[in-house]
């Protein structure tokens, strides 16, 4: 669902080597994995057209061939233009503050992680919401330091990170998806840079956001709760048997049609 008046450009970051899945990866980036046939960045491109997404943008490092190589083969049915890091071994924000052109427009943001395999559900509740500015959060996930939490209190989120040390009422995953007015799109453009300037470059991106979200004054941020809507972040090999077992059978249906 697109919204009236409005323009949503998606914004993908897909840089990264993927080393903590080891010999699973195959020397692909991760958006190159494969389920059902049909890799993880064809399915994003689909699931994004269909809901209406006007063009996408991909950040890309760890062999941008490949990714090129998939977009020639799959012809996708909206722009997409690849920007790259060539530094995309020094983590994420790098990735971001390359991207820092494609967010400072007029359009409404998608950001969105590559190594998700998950439901279209997800976009559309982010393209539905009413808050400018939304996370996704999924209150069914297993405690740790690997995951990071949305943390709320009194309705509003109040931090978002992997380490947390305040009190909150409930805390839930980031699924890795973010809605972003333009404004703040500009805003967390001009927190890449101020992190690249500073030379915190292995800071993951997360951060960024953090940073904006803590300094609204109203919170400036919603969320919307997806917990029990099928998805998994593919980190670790593990993560590759699950997308398999257990969440490509749960999507709802396949985005070529097929239920």
């Amino acid at each position: 669902m697109s919204i009236p008046g409005t323009s949503t450009k998606a914004i993908i970051l897909a840089a990264g080597v993927g080393a903590r899945l080891g010999v699973e990866s195959d020397d692909r980036p991760k958006a190159l994995l494969q389920f059902g046939g049909k890799s993880l960045l064809a399915r994003h491109i689909d699931i994004l057209a269909a809901a209406g997404v006007s063009e996408i943008a991909i950040g890309v490092g760890f062999r941008a061939d490949l990714i090129e190589a998939e977009l020639e083969a799959i012809s996708p049915p909206v722009p997409v233009r690849l920007v790259t890091n060539d530094r995309y071994r020094d983590g994420s924000i790098l990735t971001l503050w390359c991207m820092r052109h494609e967010m400072d427009g007029d359009d409404d943001i998608l950001l969105m992680d590559a190594d998700v395999l998950y439901d279209d559900r997800m976009i559309a509740r982010l393209l539905a919401s009413e808050h400018g500015n939304c996370l996704l959060y999924d209150g069914g996930f297993e405690p740790g330091d690997e995951p990071v939490k949305i943390c709320v209190r009194d309705g509003r989120i109040v931090d978002f990170r992997k380490k947390i040390e305040i009190d909150f009422d409930h805390c839930g995953e980031s699924v890795g998806f973010f809605r972003l007015s333009p404004e703040t799109a500009g805003a967390l453009a001009s927190r890449a840079d101020d992190y690249a300037s500073d030379g915190r470059i292995g800071e993951p991106y997360e951060e960024a956001i953090r940073d904006l979200l803590l300094a609204a004054p109203d919170g400036g941020f919603g969320y919307e709760d997806v917990t029990g809507v099928p998805w998994v972040e593919i980190d670790f090999p593990e993560d590759i048997a699950r997308a398999q077992n257990e969440i490509l059978p749960s999507i709802s249906r396949d985005i070529s049609g097929d239920k």
